[in-house]
């Protein structure tokens, strides 16, 4: 059981390194996939996300009420979520949407990965590192999503940010300059 955390910047590869990860484990792979296509350019990322996955992958598609619909999913040892930023997109956009609502479905997720017996890769965008958004909804984004990428990050066994499709694994990285020397 572990829970690989891969973030990263737009086009940066995370999701490719995430598919590749998850092949390597060999086995049964479930892909969840959070993408809702609300307009043609994403219906098109969605159909291109879906031609690079191997076909025997099983995709469970759920763009809200994540835990809940693991919960009920038959189980695969290793599973795949893509992505943690479009499933914050779904909390933030839908009617009477709240942090205490949002920071639940996280709560859910978390919970369910403790008790399951599965390696859970999740893919992120790091939206933190740009400009302050002009408008209220998309700081309100940033900062949902970044404290989403920090509990997750917390709880993660490993967290590798994509640059330029080469992989950091940061996490390693934040416990050797904490002074623990001890491989990752």
């Amino acid at each position: 059981m572990s829970l690989i955390l891969i973030t990263g910047g737009a086009r940066s590869g995370k999701s490719r390194f995430a598919q590749q990860h998850a092949a390597a484990w060999g086995g049964e792979v479930l892909f969840v996939a959070t993408a809702e296509a609300r307009d043609a350019d994403m219906a098109a990322r969605i159909r291109q996300h879906q031609r690079e996955r191997p076909a025997h992958w099983r995709t469970l598609e759920v763009p809200l009420g994540v835990a809940q619909a693991l919960r009920t999913a038959p189980p695969a040892p290793v599973m795949l979520l893509d992505c943690v930023t479009l499933w914050v997109t779904n909390l933030l956009l839908r009617e009477g949407a709240t942090w205490a609502a949002a920071e639940q479905e996280l709560d859910a997720l978390l919970e369910w990965y403790r008790a399951a017996p599965v390696t859970l890769l999740m893919v992120t965008n790091e939206v933190g590192l740009g400009l302050v958004p002009a408008d209220a909804v998309s700081r309100m984004f940033r900062d949902w999503l970044g404290l989403f990428n920090q509990r997750l990050a917390a709880e993660a066994d490993a967290v590798y940010l994509m640059v330029s499709g080469l992989a950091v694994e940061v996490k390693a990285l934040a416990r050797r300059s904490a002074g623990d020397q001890s491989p990752a």
